[in-house]
C-alpha cells in the first residue's frame, strides 16, 4: 500500500513561491502518475497538477504557469513550486496518484497548509 507524506507548510503574502514536497512510499510508489490536489474551506478537493512517471504533466488552468509539478523516482519524491501565489490558493494541499488509489492500493496523507495572505 502507498503512503503519501506531504511537507513544506507555510504562510506567505500575495506574489510569494512556495515549494512543497510529498514522499511516497510503499512498492509501487515509482509506478504511479503522480498528482497535487487542494481543499479549500467549504470545497471539494481538486486536482492541481499531475506528472506521469516519464515525467509528462498537466496542471488545472487556474495554476497553469504558476506551478510546476516535478519528480524524483529515486526518491520516490513529487514537488510542487508554486510561485506568484494569490489569496485563492489558500488550501490544504496533498498528493495521491491520478485518479486517487482506492483504500486497498493507497491512502492520503494529513496534506499540508498553505496560507496566502497579507
Amino acid at each position: 500500500q502507498v503512503q503519501f507524506v506531504e511537507s513544506g507548510r507555510g504562510l506567505v503574502q500575495p506574489g510569494g513561491s512556495l515549494r512543497l514536497s510529498c514522499a511516497a512510499s510503499g512498492s509501487t510508489a515509482r509506478l504511479i502518475t503522480a498528482a497535487w490536489y487542494r481543499q479549500a474551506p467549504g470545497k471539494q478537493r481538486e486536482l492541481v497538477a499531475s506528472i506521469t512517471r516519464e515525467g509528462g504533466t498537466d496542471y488545472a488552468d487556474s495554476v497553469k504557469g504558476r506551478f510546476t509539478i516535478s519528480r524524483d523516482n529515486a526518491k520516490n519524491t513529487v514537488y510542487l513550486q508554486m510561485n506568484r501565489l494569490k489569496p485563492e490558493d489558500t488550501a490544504v494541499y496533498y498528493c495521491n496518484a491520478d485518479p486517487p488509489l482506492i483504500p486497498a492500493f493507497g491512502s492520503w496523507g494529513q496534506g499540508t497548509q498553505v496560507t496566502v495572505s497579507s
